[in-house]
């Protein structure tokens, strides 16, 4: 057992296993909360959008840029693994860059223009602010060669497009508002929550695992490789 724990190829097994598992997770989680959204907001009525009706136009350019980004965001993950995918990964990855700043264009729109608390509208800016850094960067690395700091980035930038799936299950977490504070002070802590912690559990892991396989020389050499235009 020992043995097989120390194995490359048993350890490269285990974790494509579990990636693919996440990645179904993932899909469940993200194609449940697309269904939900977009079945509710088909209803073109005053009664439906509720807040949003004088803002439909923002609303909706929000959930075209903001359900493609999550959608490609999958694709992206699956296409790292076959090199045959290389150039299906950077055309999506560029329109992946296109949905997410036609999302926050209409994210902008929607906090500009929101009757919400500060606390609430903030917390809103924040989350776009943080999805366009974590890509710019992701953006910068990969065009300097660096592959395994972008592909680092692109995972920080999509758990930042997970949010507002995120936020949903937390906000139907039984019991939630007894640790946080009501609403809307509490609904401000949990848009915070559903980005900064799976950023910061994301960070531990890698810590973690950076800690417990230190980098061989030929691996440093293998991660940097000449810059050229990835996406």
């Amino acid at each position: 057992m020992g043995s097989a724990v120390t194995d490359p190829t048993w350890r490269l097994r285990t974790t494509r296993l579990a990636v693919a598992l996440l990645l179904l997770a993932l899909a469940g989680w993200s194609g449940d909360f697309l269904f939900g959204v977009f079945n509710k907001y088909r209803h073109i009525d005053a009664a439906t959008y509720t807040m949003f009706w004088e803002r439909r136009g923002w609303l909706w350019i929000h959930l075209a840029g903001g359900g493609l980004t999550i959608l490609l965001g999958l694709v992206q993950f699956l296409s790292q693994w076959p090199r045959a995918c290389n150039r299906p990964h950077r055309w999506s990855g560029r329109v992946y860059l296109y949905g997410m700043l036609i999302a926050c264009t209409g994210a902008t729109g929607l906090i500009a223009t929101s009757p919400a608390p500060f606390s609430i509208r903030a917390a809103f800016a924040a989350t776009a602010l943080a999805w366009l850094c974590t890509a710019l960067v992701g953006l910068v690395s990969i065009r300097r060669g660096r592959v395994m700091q972008h592909r680092r980035w692109m995972i920080r930038t999509y758990l930042v497009t997970l949010a507002p799936v995120t936020f949903r299950l937390l906000l139907h977490t039984p019991g939630i508002f007894s640790v946080l504070p009501p609403p809307p002070a509490g609904i401000a802590w949990l848009l915070w929550i559903s980005w900064v912690l799976p950023l910061a559990l994301c960070e531990l892991v890698w810590r973690l695992s950076d800690l417990a396989r230190p980098l061989h020389p030929t691996t440093a050499a293998a991660v940097t490789v000449q810059p050229q235009s990835r996406m």
